[in-house]
């Protein structure tokens, strides 16, 4: 007992001993080597350093201010048996630990100052080196001789010293030359020498002699090219000689230029699900620096991946998005470098949603975010699509996909109103996808985009593992589930609180245990209402892995408090401290809207739009934008992806038509309700200053004054050129001179005051309403000095006009200098290319007017024509090119027609496809001569301009000019000749004096009844028509007798005689006036016509009167039967009692048969026929229908003598709402409505015949019932289909005709519930192209426009229809003619 004692004391003293050793080492911390640039966290920041953590539990336990919990007793006493056996391994282990960590910590510190220091003098190294190379890349350049070689002249037995200085990047090496041949002065090193420093170089000649006098020539050489110089050396002996110096320079490899920006993307729209590429060209190959071509999305750089492809090839470059996403809209950047920094292009691309899931769903959600990923626990954001759908969004169903399934499992039982959620109750360690769907009253729409697969697992896993460096290259991982490995039952959680907090769930966090012993930990979790004591398990049967945990189900405006227990095999801690009260917040309101939108002009195709945010901004994400064409209503979303400025510009706007915009905000809520519209805004370019004019040129020199002429600005900034500004200066000047202070009105201008000899040179502003724009380029220097050559001058002021598909109409003005004869014609000439110096003739006869018309062109091709001034001496000088011209009909453009108007004036009309309020329609003769006022009318309404004749006649003749005043390019011309005008004022005289088109003529009818119809029919008057009957002479009214109707909507006169005399025989008239239109047509009713009218109706008459009592249908006829007897018969109408007599007669006599068939008789003659209709009955038969179904009876004959009664289970049915009894001539029936489970039964006939009764019965029994109840649903619900299926009501017909040019209008009327959708087909394939065809959609009625057709628009086009309760299609064939061909004879004919 004393030994056990005495061991037990020294075993305390020595875990005393070890317990302070450890506790001094527990001080320091732990290092591994690394730089600075890692420093974070460390280990010891999270548990302690390692000897510490070599402490048994039993010492944790013993210290006096550690916190206590029963669970430590339990532990303690658990330990104890235990104690024994690994004291002594404790201690030796703790010990060495202790040491070896010193040593560890003291090389750490050693080796982490080298460390550092090597790290940073390797990133000074690499910026320095970096620095450096693009230094040098910026300084490259080609060898130059800045001070080349001279000429020298020295005398015999002299010294002399070549020199000239050369510059170049990278350092050039100079080579010497005698005569052409390399100077190798290693063979007489005696003779020459050579030096270079800093970029001088020296050629040393000693004692010179005539043999070295020669051409000396250095050459300067580096990888960027070559330069030469040469100077030449004389030696004099006893005579003198000359000396002369040259310098040149050759380039034997070029310095390649520097690639800018060519071509570049322009707003770019790609459905939700399709690929999209954005391209830019460069103006030249990319040089070797240049070839990293980068691309950004909202600032953000874009890498090659799996969904982006980006290729960058010689002198293109191109990005590629396969599949694109909502969260693939945004601003596209490409960046190129350039010696000077940085070029970059920026373009919006805009993502629209795909077709929805289901009819009037709402489209996909955006931007789906993984956050706080545990093991079983990851927490989703996401925002809400822009459009609703038919109805508001209701809630997300949030689904996740474990990686290698292809299964989408539903995370939400009920679906979440709220753009955020918690999933709970992964795998650990598995990769998770995640998509959320928005519903509505419609469904589920389609899926947002996957997000990247996500690794669950527990986040602080890495500091649990201490990596300990040993010397020699190895090392000892420690973690500390091993070292807590004796930790049997678990310490309970700490630091319950809530994370999240919602009006639908509240998530838990909390801090493991620590220790927390090896074996695996799950949680429990309790809940308490706030207050109480009573706890209750809030994660049931779920297992919690993850220190998180979503709370759902907790009641609104109550607070709860949680705790948590740690779980492992060895049991269940004690709880945690429990967490402070906690209730579910209120629901997020959704948040106001924005106010103050204004539109603002941007360009001719997009709107600057502006917003001011609302009050509370907390929680916005963005905004969404809409448009509309003004009073359409039929607004359409800009962006799918919230834009987070106030400000955007919107693109994709059709020029001149007017819109209104508004806006929504976005938070986790959804989105507010739309702001106030804006103001209407025309789309077109906001008013800048005009660009620079060009191509100046000397239109004529006098000695002391120049007429100088220019083109016009490319671009007038949308406004007017109000006047142009000239300056001037002397060559070799740097100072420019004002010359006019006033603005010049035209593109002409007479420059004073120069004197003769001198060299100027001039520059042109122009100017509008917004201010003067820039100078153009410096003109040539133009000698002042009278011109006196015998050719003209050049023509000038070239403008093209009615550039078409292979053809275009050059203009130009005569040359002011006509030289010594007038100017007798004109040459033109033309270059293909807009650089090319090639130049072919275009006319070989000179033209005498100033315009021509220049065809046979390739359409597509870009040209550029000249002209030259022809007199009696030759050809002048040539004018300045034209501006290039791409040779293709601009979309939208229209050509004069012409016609008669609905007054018959002959008119030319123009249409044009752009125009704003300041464009004015400018006409002309022969594209100079203004038209004449009293001879032509001109009127423009809108977008459209009717030049008009007065009286047209043979002075009118010749060629008709159109252009618009501020777009010269908008322009056309009509050649009228005399075959049009002898064509157009016959069709003039019969608009002026039009007829009444006849359809049918006077026709007689004669009715059943006797009566006369005189009538005929016109086209369809108006309300206004007048009607004139003449009848003998006289005008005539309506009578009694005579009575007169006129339609005249249908064009229909009718005369109707109750009963015609002798008095009605004659001739009629009908004289009819309708505006301007009138006609007259006459019926003569006279002789054999009207006698033969007179006697059928007369013979009608008396028919009716025969037929107004009984008679015979069929009169007596006689047949001889197979027994040889004659048999007499015929066929009377009576259907009542009567009496009926036969009368046989001849010459010797008569006899009579009488029948009375009256009272009994009658009776019994309808029961034997009511009997013999009623054996005549077939089987009772079911059949169902849409509203029930009906029991019916078929009878060979059926009488209504019969008398049918209907019974159910031996009951009589009376008629009531649910039951309906018929009969016909064939059988009888009764329906039954709405039927249920009590009609199931016996039914039966009963039919009464005067002395019996016959019936006929069926038994619908369970099977019969449930049949026939089936095929009332199937037809019921057919009915609602049919009610309600898309449909296309009226509108087109089978084949349209229509002339090549005209513009073509298509209209349908629709019927479907809900709204169908709508979709317009050529050949079988959906019409995308919004610039040829314009497509209107409303409710009940849709619209197609062809805008000027062509051949090739002929074909079949069709309007597919659909909605959920089916679809349909209607196809029209389109036959396009060329005009003076005629149209199909089956065709309608349109325009």
């Amino acid at each position: 007992m004393e030994t056990k004692m005495v061991m037990h004391r020294e075993q305390e003293e020595q875990s005393s001993q070890m317990r302070q050793s450890m506790q001094l080492s527990s001080q320091k911390k732990k290092r591994t080597f690394a730089s600075s640039d890692d420093d974070g966290a460390s280990y010891s920041d999270f548990h302690p350093i390692i000897p510490a953590d070599l402490m048994s539990v039993k010492e944790i336990l013993n210290i006096s201010n550690f916190p206590r919990h029963r669970t430590w007793e339990i532990l303690q006493e658990t330990m104890t048996a235990d104690e024994e056996h690994h004291r002594e391994s404790w201690k030796m282990f703790g010990n060495e630990v202790e040491k070896v960590e010193l040593d560890v910590i003291r090389n750490q510190q050693i080796l982490r100052t080298r460390v550092d220091k090597m790290d940073l003098r390797r990133q000074a190294q690499k910026k320095a080196t970096q620095q450096m190379t693009y230094l040098e890349r910026l300084s490259q350049r080609s060898p130059d001789f800045p001070v080349p070689l001279r000429a020298h002249t020295v005398w015999e037995g002299m010294t002399v010293k070549l020199s000239c200085t050369v510059q170049g990047c990278p350092p050039p090496k100079v080579e010497w030359y005698k005569n052409g041949k390399p100077l190798i002065m290693a063979d007489l090193p005696w003779k020459y020498s050579f030096q270079q420093s800093y970029g001088l170089n020296f050629l040393e000649i000693r004692r010179c002699s005539p043999d070295d006098a020669a051409d000396y020539k250095a050459i300067a050489r580096n990888p960027l090219g070559e330069a030469m110089t040469f100077g030449t050396l004389v030696v004099n002996s006893y005579h003198g000689a000359l000396a002369g110096s040259e310098h040149s320079q050759t380039t034997a490899v070029q310095l390649q230029p520097e690639a800018q920006f060519d071509t570049t993307f322009t707003p770019t729209w790609a459905k939700e699900g399709s690929s999209f590429t954005l391209h830019c060209t460069f103006t030249s190959p990319l040089l070797p620096f240049q070839q990293d071509v980068s691309w950004f999305r909202d600032g953000v750089q874009l890498h090659q991946s799996s969904t982006t492809d980006i290729k960058t090839c010689d002198n293109k470059a191109t990005i590629t998005i396969k599949a694109a996403h909502k969260e693939h809209e945004g601003v596209y950047t490409a960046k190129l470098r350039t010696q000077d920094g940085v070029q970059e292009h920026k373009s919006f691309v805009y993502i629209e949603d795909a077709s929805a899931a289901a009819l009037g769903s709402p489209a996909s959600p955006l931007a789906v975010q993984v956050s706080d990923v545990n093991r079983d626990y990851v927490f989703l954001t996401w925002q809400p699509p822009s459009a609703d759908g038919a109805s508001p969004i209701q809630g997300y169903i949030v689904e996740r996909c474990e990686q290698g399934q292809d299964e989408w499992v539903r995370c939400n039982v009920h679906i979440q109103k709220m753009c955020h959620f918690p999933v709970f109750g992964m795998k650990e360690k598995t990769l998770y996808q995640f998509r959320v769907r928005a519903v509505n009253q419609a469904g589920a729409g389609r899926p947002s985009k996957a997000t990247e697969a996500v690794l669950t697992g527990d986040p602080l896993e890495h500091t649990r593992t201490t990596v300990v460096q040993v010397g020699r290259g190895k090392a000892i991982t420690i973690t500390k589930d091993e070292l807590e490995g004796q930790i049997r039952v678990p310490f309970p959680p700490t630091d319950v609180h809530a994370c999240e907090v919602s009006d639908s769930y509240v998530v838990l966090r909390w801090t493991e245990p620590e220790p927390r012993g090896r074996e695996p930990l799950t949680f429990y979790v309790e809940q308490s209402l706030a207050g109480q004591k009573s706890w209750g398990l809030a994660s049931l049967d779920m297992v919690v892995s993850s220190p998180r945990f979503p709370v759902f189900g907790l009641a609104k405006e109550k607070q709860y408090c949680f705790r948590v227990r740690s779980v492992n095999k060895y049991g269940v801690s004690d709880p945690s401290e429990p967490s402070a009260p906690v209730s579910l917040a209120k629901p997020q309101a959704v948040p106001a809207p924005p106010h103050s939108v204004i539109a603002i002009r941007d360009t001719d195709t997009s709107v600057l739009l502006q917003w001011e945010e609302p009050a509370d901004k907390d929680g916005i994400l963005g905004y969404y934008l809409y448009y509309s064409e003004t009073a359409k209503q039929d607004w359409k979303t800009v962006n799918n992806k919230p834009v987070v400025k106030t400000r955007f510009t919107v693109h994709g706007l059709k020029t001149r038509r007017e819109y209104v915009f508004r806006v929504k905000s976005v938070n986790r809520a959804g989105n507010s309700r739309y702001s106030d519209e804006s103001g209407p805004i025309m789309v077109k370019s906001a008013i800048n200053v005009p660009s620079a004019p060009s191509a100046i040129c000397l239109l004529l020199c006098t000695g002391s004054e120049m007429v100088l002429g220019w083109r016009a600005p490319s671009c007038k900034g949308g406004n007017p050129v109000q006047g142009y500004y000239l300056d001037q200066r002397e060559k070799g000047m740097e100072t420019w001179r004002e010359v006019n202070v006033k603005p010049a009105k035209k593109r002409q201008f007479k420059v004073s005051n120069l004197t003769q000899g001198h060299f100027y040179q001039f520059r042109v502003f122009a100017a509008n309403h917004a201010g003067v724009g820039k100078p153009s380029d410096a003109s040539e220097a133009f000698l002042c000095e009278k011109w006196t050559m015998p050719q003209p001058g050049c023509p000038y002021d070239l403008e093209i006009r009615e550039v078409r598909n292979g053809s275009l109409v050059l203009l130009w003005a005569t040359p002011l200098y006509e030289g010594q004869g007038p100017v007798t014609g004109y040459l033109l000439e033309i270059s293909q290319g807009d650089q090319s110096k090639d130049w072919t003739s275009v006319n070989k006869k000179t033209i005498s007017d100033t315009h021509y018309k220049v065809a046979g062109l390739q359409a597509g091709e870009t040209y550029r024509l000249r002209v030259s001034a022809v007199n009696q001496c030759g050809v002048g000088r040539a004018s300045l090119p034209s501006e290039p011209v791409t040779v293709q009909t601009r979309p939208g453009t229209k050509d004069i027609e012409i016609g008669v108007d609905d007054d018959g004036f002959i008119f030319l009309g123009y249409e044009a496809s752009e125009i704003n309020s300041e464009s004015e329609f400018i006409w002309s003769r022969n594209y100079t001569d203004p038209t004449d006022a009293t001879r032509l009318k001109t009127e423009t309404k809108n977008n459209r301009s009717v030049l008009t004749f007065r009286d047209p006649s043979v002075e009118d003749l010749g060629l008709y000019t159109v252009e618009m005043s501020d777009n010269p390019h908008l322009s056309s011309s009509y050649d009228f000749t005399a075959e049009d005008l002898e064509q157009l004022k016959e069709l003039s005289w019969q608009v002026r004096n039009p007829l009444i088109a006849l359809k049918s003529g006077w026709e007689v009818e004669v009715s059943e009844k006797g009566g006369v119809r005189l009538w005929l029919q016109t086209e369809s008057l108006s309300n206004a028509a007048e009607l004139r009957l003449i009848c003998n002479d006289h005008e005539i009214s309506g009578t009694p007798h005579r009575k007169i109707n006129f339609d005249k909507a249908k064009g229909l006169l009718e005369i109707l005689f109750d009963q015609l005399s002798q008095e009605d025989k004659g001739s009629y008239t009908a004289q009819l006036r309708d505006g301007r239109a009138k006609n007259q047509f006459t019926l003569l009713l006279v002789d054999q016509k009207f006698r033969q009218t007179l006697a059928l109706a007369e013979a009608n008459r008396r028919d009716i009167q025969r037929k107004a009592g009984p008679y015979f249908q069929e009169f007596l006829t006689w047949s001889v039967n197979e027994d040889c007897e004659l048999i007499i018969k015929c066929k009377v109408t009576q259907k009542e009692a009567g009496s009926y007599r036969a009368v046989v007669c001849d010459g010797r006599g008569e006899d009579v048969s009488t029948l009375e068939l009256l009272d009994a008789e009658y009776c019994k003659l309808l029961q034997q026929l009511s009997k013999h209709c009623a054996l005549s009955a077939g089987p009772l038969r079911i059949q169902s229908s849409t509203e029930g179904f009906k029991l019916h009876c078929s009878f060979r004959y059926y009488t209504s003598f019969l008398k049918p009664s209907w019974h159910f289970n031996e009951t009589n049915i009376d008629q009531e709402t649910r039951s309906k009894p018929g009969s016909s001539m064939k059988s009888v029936w009764i329906e039954i409505l709405n039927p249920t489970e009590k009609d199931k039964g016996k039914y039966t006939l009963e039919m009464f015949d005067g002395k019996e009764t016959h019936k006929r019965t069926l038994e619908l029994s369970e099977d019969a019932f449930a049949e026939a109840l089936r095929e009332h649903q199937r037809l019921k619900q057919l009915v609602v289909v049919e009610k309600n299926r898309a449909k296309v009501t009226k509108g087109l017909p089978d084949v349209v005709a229509i002339m090549e040019g005209k513009s073509l209008c298509l209209t349908c009327f629709i019927d479907g519930e809900p709204a169908p959708e709508i979709f317009w087909l050529r050949n079988d394939r959906e019409i995308l192209d919004q610039t040829q065809f314009t497509i209107t959609k409303e409710p009940k009625r849709s619209s197609i426009t062809v805008n000027e057709v062509h051949m090739e628009d002929s074909g079949k086009y069709s309007i597919f229809v659909r909605n959920q309760y089916g679809s349909e299609t209607v196809d029209v064939t389109v036959s396009v003619y060329r005009h003076g061909d005629k149209p199909p004879a089956n065709a309608v004919e349109m325009g």
